[in-house]
């Protein structure tokens, strides 16, 4: 089962590092997963990853206190706004949109809502 955790972490971790360069992918949640997958698999790869100076200090902030840093905030938002720009410009429904807008404003609403 540790190999099932490790590989699981790996890909959350690859994801997550594609997601710092595409705004539509979310870095944080996935450095998050896998964190809590390498906890499961190895102690080693956990550890490199909460005390990598550039992954870590986001988890840390996560594990502490539930926060969101102010530069990942506005960059989430930004994200948020370009999925809902980009499904108007491909003319989705108005019932998907309406969909799609309130779990979006849940969404920053919740990012919002943490501390920095």
């Amino acid at each position: 089962m540790r190999c099932v955790w490790a590989v699981c972490g790996g890909i959350s971790l690859g994801v997550g590092v594609i997601g710092a360069f595409l705004p539509l992918i979310p870095t944080v949640p996935l450095l998050l997963l896998a964190a809590f997958c390498f906890a499961r698999s190895s102690e080693r790869l956990h550890a490199w990853l909460i005390g990598h100076r550039t992954f870590g200090p986001p988890i840390e902030d996560w594990n502490r206190r539930g926060a969101i840093g102010r530069r990942a905030k506005w960059l989430a938002s930004l994200s948020i706004l370009a999925a809902f720009a980009l499904s108007l410009l491909l003319g989705v429904g108005p019932k998907v949109l309406a969909i799609q807008a309130f779990a979006l404003g849940v969404v920053a609403l919740f990012i919002w809502s943490r501390p920095e």
